[in-house]
């Protein structure tokens, strides 16, 4: 039987299930605008750990507010299940992009990096470290800004006791060294080196690091330093993959000093290109009011582009089968004739 409401909340759909809850769409009663809702699996609900966690994972939550972090707009129990509600992010994730697109132009992987490290400077300042960005943790929304979600396993340097320094979490493919040796010392240069792997990824079309199994790619990780960028994608500038690289350094001090200086970095490889576009980049970050047509950001343009591609694809499906029963019947109408 399908779940029709959690609490006030009407539930519209299922958005995804991952190995401890559940995040639906949903409506509250009496308002218009949905949202998700992430709902903590009946069958973990009793493991003790499990609960704190999540339980620490709403009041990092509550402890975040920034344009480009996924919002939290509270939380409750239903039949014995925590739940916290929070933004819904109706555009796609990068991981969605990449899948369609295989790599996308310097300048919006700047645009996406900038957004990211602003989003990163403000859960550093509050002693967060998110430890699992990767693009299907990163939402672009429809009018051009991207989100960074899923703080489930991040670590609150404030509660060391709970989310255990030295433990290992991460995904492989973005997984900083420190993380992979479970080092204690685990920092803001961290969630660095998970973004230079994602922004490594858009470039390229592919992470720094491949392998056929996580042995392999840990290895590479901690030993090998990665193909230069301009060997993939020549048209990015040396500034950017600079940059990159840097974020790509095994040792946490050799990263940039912080996600803002990262951020400066990126701006200025921008700039070299176009100030304008870093303007309105700005422009549009600082304002919660969405840009006229001709001032919207790249990104925003990425996002449409994506979305056309896909539409017109099935637009052309559509056009060929039915050009396909039109020439059918007119080939079994002049053979008819024929005959």
């Amino acid at each position: 039987m399908s779940l029709k409401w959690i609490g006030e909340y009407e539930v519209l759909e299922t958005i995804g299930i991952g190995t401890v809850g559940t995040i639906y769409k949903a409506v509250k009663t009496g308002a218009t605008q949905p949202v998700a809702i992430k709902l903590l699996l009946p069958s973990v609900s009793e493991n003790e750990l499990i609960y704190r966690r999540f339980e620490r994972e709403i009041e990092i939550l509550e402890r975040l507010n920034h344009p480009n972090i996924v919002r939290y707009y509270g939380s409750g129990k239903w039949e014995n299940q925590l739940y916290y509600v929070m933004e819904l992010v109706e555009g796609a994730s990068l991981r969605e992009v990449l899948n369609r697109k295989g790599r996308i132009r310097w300048q919006e992987t700047v645009e996406i990096g900038w957004q990211v490290c602003s989003a990163l400077q403000h859960a550093h300042n509050h002693g967060i470290i998110h430890r699992d960005l990767k693009p299907a943790n990163l939402f672009l929304s429809k009018d051009g800004r991207v989100k960074l979600g899923d703080f489930g396993t991040a670590l609150d340097t404030a509660a060391v006791n709970l989310t255990e320094m030295g433990l290992t979490v991460g995904t492989y493919y973005y997984m900083a060294p420190e993380q992979i040796r479970a080092e204690r010392r685990i920092s803001g240069q961290t969630d660095l080196y998970s973004l230079g792997c994602v922004l490594y990824e858009m470039l390229t079309g592919q992470p720094p690091f491949r392998g056929e199994n996580s042995a392999q790619i840990f290895d590479q990780h901690l030993n090998i330093p990665p193909f230069p960028i301009r060997q993939h994608s020549p048209s990015c500038p040396e500034t950017l993959e600079r940059v990159v690289m840097q974020m790509l350094e095994k040792n946490p001090d050799n990263r940039p000093f912080n996600a803002r200086s990262a951020q400066g970095a990126l701006a200025e490889a921008l700039v070299e290109w176009d100030e304008h576009e870093l303007e309105k980049m700005e422009a549009q970050h600082a304002s919660a009011v969405e840009l006229p047509e001709q001032d919207q950001p790249i990104l925003k343009k990425l996002l449409l582009s994506t979305h056309h591609e896909i539409t017109s694809e099935d637009i052309s499906w559509g056009k060929l089968s039915l050009l396909a029963i039109v020439l059918i019947a007119i080939i079994s109408l002049v053979t008819w004739l024929a005959d």
